[in-house]
């Protein structure tokens, strides 16, 4: 299953939101040296208990995500 991301790095919490078209993630970690990207897989993998991999997107705030 492929899913659309909005990334917003430097956030106060992680969190994720869930929209119509897309999921917003809210991420700590800074948008530097990769840090965001691992945070991103780090809580997607925990919160639906699945495997994760970044197809897109590794240096944009819009990802494509699969599962």
């Amino acid at each position: 299953m492929i899913v659309k991301i909005i990334v917003k790095p430097s956030s106060r919490e992680n969190k994720i939101i869930k929209q119509p078209d897309h999921l917003l993630v809210h991420l700590k970690a800074p948008a530097d040296k990769n840090k965001a990207n691992l945070s991103l897989i780090k809580l997607l993998t925990k919160h639906f208990n699945k495997q994760v991999r970044i197809r897109s997107g590794l240096k944009s705030r819009e990802k494509l995500v699969e599962f």
